[in-house]
């Protein structure tokens, strides 16, 4: 099948897209990307995705369906001339309260497929949060399936996070914030992210506020666990806030918080199947070009960093939602209950057809 896998984060980089290509073949799964782009977010659509999530119900619905036409002319322009199956969008999230069994990704597939013409996948998260799973993460069944060669799988977008076959199963969980905390002091130095985490290099750490970031309760909980930019809003950037630091002296202590974090959160080589001497970390998204950050995590963790192509960086989350797409429209389940918490694995996504 080829599918356009769709994904948009909470950085608010832009609008991923990626024409993907998925065969099966013994029992294994094989993908490639045909290609893959990113569609910046002009300004407008920036201050509306920033903050829709303090509009009113009509505004809100105007949002989803905006935004779920903007996607599917998007696609209709990217795919083509293509062959093009299915697409398959996660959406952007405005509010992700699993406690509360709420989720809220806007991007309507309706308005997706009726605008592409193309069979539309969408709306992943809310099955499993009305079965009292967490939502996410939904990327870990792509780790399993098409990265299982690798120990670990971490992911640094908005949010850090991880997963990992553990005991016989694929575990996964959020670590903690990441680029939405980077980006938005950077943006107060006048930069739209941290290059290469240069700005945090020349920062001062302060112990004082590395150790109340240390001490987040959430860091204690056990189990499937997922953070939402409320979260982010209510509790770190208050807490952090209340120092009154300069953005340098944050970022520098913030790498070093986020990468003690990530490595406490990795599994022991040694309960790893088959024990590896150097097991390898697959490290994608955004974050894996922060390179001060990535120097803090390798010289915290014995695992050994891959970053693997730009494309893989760039684009695994998209081209993951795209294999979520396929399998969902083959029936077959796509959400792993070992990481969100839900009582069975299942098939999650509407289906609207074009």
């Amino acid at each position: 099948m080829n599918i356009i896998g769709v994904m948009s984060g909470t950085s608010l980089d832009g609008l991923d897209l990626a024409l993907c290509r998925f065969t099966k073949r013994n029992g294994h799964y094989a993908f490639s990307v045909l290609r893959a782009v990113t569609i910046p977010y002009d300004a407008a659509w920036r201050q509306r995705l920033a903050t829709v999530h303090e509009a009113g119900g009509l505004d809100l619905t105007r949002a989803d369906r905006d935004f779920g036409r903007y996607i599917g002319a998007c696609c209709k322009t990217f795919a083509g001339t293509d062959k093009v199956d299915l697409i398959a969008s996660h959406g952007h999230t405005v509010f992700h309260r699993p406690d509360e069994g709420l989720t809220l990704q806007i991007g309507d597939g309706a308005a997706i497929a009726a605008v592409s013409g193309i069979r539309t996948v969408a709306d992943f998260r809310r099955q499993d949060v009305a079965m009292g799973g967490q939502g996410a993460p939904l990327v870990p069944i792509g780790d399993e399936l098409l990265f299982g060669a690798y120990a670990a799988c971490l992911n640094l977008g908005g949010f850090a996070n991880v997963s990992f076959r553990q005991d016989g199963r694929r575990t996964a969980f959020d670590i903690g914030p990441f680029n939405m905390v980077f980006n938005r002091y950077a943006e107060r130095e006048g930069m739209p992210y941290d290059d290469g985490g240069e700005l945090a290099r020349r920062g001062v750490r302060c112990a004082a506020l590395e150790q109340e970031l240390d001490a987040l309760p959430f860091y204690a909980v056990k189990g499937p666990k997922s953070l939402g930019r409320e979260w982010v809003d209510e509790v770190l950037m208050p807490l952090i806030d209340r120092h009154g630091l300069p953005p340098s002296d944050v970022l520098r202590t913030y790498s070093h918080h986020i990468a003690r974090q990530i490595a406490a959160a990795l599994p022991a080589p040694d309960a790893l199947l088959g024990n590896p001497a150097a097991p390898e970390l697959l490290v994608t998204g955004g974050g894996a070009y922060n390179r001060f950050a990535i120097d803090l995590l390798q010289e915290a963790t014995p695992y050994r960093i891959v970053i693997p192509d730009n494309y893989t960086v760039n684009y695994k989350e998209a081209l993951i939602f795209a294999f979520l797409g396929m399998l969902r429209v083959q029936g077959l389940d796509n959400t792993l209950a070992s990481v969100t918490g839900a009582p069975r694995d299942h098939a999650g996504g509407t289906i609207f057809e074009a």
